[in-house]
């Protein structure tokens, strides 16, 4: 599977980088403020959109202890319960059509992460391209099955699989009828590191899963998702937010937007520059071949006379022999009168 095409863009490392930006629960719960993000991402280059679509009871239970609160001190979401955290964060079903129509209007590409099959259900209603798969759903099998039934492309995050957990989701994906698929690496912490992102994985993955593989990104600024571009990633995630000083649950490792606007330059940068194996002068550089340096006269000879450290050397620019012959020209007689100045050639000796 070299590429995917996801609403006419072919998705795939012959082609640019499929740039994504997330929104999250960045919207603060106001559909103004999502359209508002919607704008400034297609502003900033943002190949595609991506919402979440759950509510606090798809996801969880109402509970406030136990197992049910997250208790990890460094969690930008400690001591939150799991259903608060959800209910702050989710995006209101009857939002989705809004942001979609405004995303087609300013060209983008809109699509969801289900989270169950109810999710699923009214995203088909909505006609959606593709589906994404969130790293902490990809060993739901069930979800990934019904998402599969659709025959619509998945892009799949595989924070904290093993390489036998993905073989497993990709296999069950198969088995009722995707066809397309894109698998992201990603590192579900939240903010990530680079040091934790191990992006030499991409090309492993690419090998194993003969697929377009991806970066599901969460570390700040725009240095990981460059790298990986260079190392075969064909698409990029990266969460949005107009301001981080806005708050909201996924601010903290969200870029703003002239930070997207600069990813969405430097990864297609990165693309361009990979280009292919290639030894000698391009052919933007042929003309830069003049400024080598050569062997030139540089003091008037009269025939007959011998080449010498006194009337030749290697200088630029580099109309004349090439430097390695300057040792065996030396002691040489010249044929004819030179002119200080003149290129040296074997026609002189």
């Amino acid at each position: 599977m070299k590429e995917v095409t996801i609403h006419n863009r072919k998705i795939g490392t012959d082609y640019e980088p499929f740039v994504i930006a997330e929104m999250s629960g960045n919207h603060n719960q106001s559909l103004e403020r999502a359209l508002e993000i919607v704008e400034a991402a297609a502003k900033a280059g943002a190949d595609a959109l991506k919402i979440q679509t759950y509510t606090a009871d798809t996801m969880t239970l109402e509970v406030e202890k136990g197992d049910f609160v997250i208790s990890d001190p460094n969690s930008p979401w400690a001591n939150k319960s799991l259903y608060n955290l959800y209910q702050e964060a989710y995006t209101p079903w009857e939002w989705h059509q809004s942001i979609f129509d405004r995303c087609q209007e300013l060209g983008m590409i809109a699509f969801s992460s289900p989270f169950d099959e109810t999710a699923v259900d009214y995203l088909e209603s909505l006609h959606v391209p593709c589906y994404k798969i969130a790293s902490f759903e990809c060993t739901d099998i069930p979800l990934i099955r019904k998402v599969a039934r659709t025959k619509k492309p998945m892009i799949i995050s595989t924070g904290m699989c093993t390489v036998a957990e993905i073989e497993e989701t990709v296999q069950a994906a198969k088995e009722e009828g995707c066809k397309e698929i894109i698998i992201l690496k990603c590192t579900s912490t939240y903010p990530a590191t680079p040091e934790n992102s191990h992006i030499k994985t991409i090309p492993h993955m690419k090998e194993l899963f003969q697929c377009p593989i991806g970066l599901s990104d969460h570390t700040l600024g725009s240095g990981v998702a460059v790298a990986s571009v260079a190392l075969g990633a064909s698409v990029i995630e990266k969460h949005f937010t107009l301001s981080r000083q806005d708050g909201g649950v996924d601010a903290p490792f969200s870029l703003e937007p002239e930070e997207f606007h600069l990813l969405v330059q430097e990864t297609k940068r990165a693309w361009q520059a990979m280009g292919k194996v290639q030894y000698g002068p391009t052919k933007a550089e042929y003309q830069s071949k003049k400024y080598r340096r050569s062997i030139y006269v540089t003091e008037n000879v009269k025939k007959g006379e011998p080449l010498t450290r006194d009337n030749i050397r290697v200088i630029r620019p580099g109309f004349g022999l090439a430097p390695k012959y300057y040792e065996m020209c030396l002691g040489k007689t010249v044929n004819q009168p030179i002119e200080k100045g003149t290129p040296l050639s074997w026609d002189f000796i």
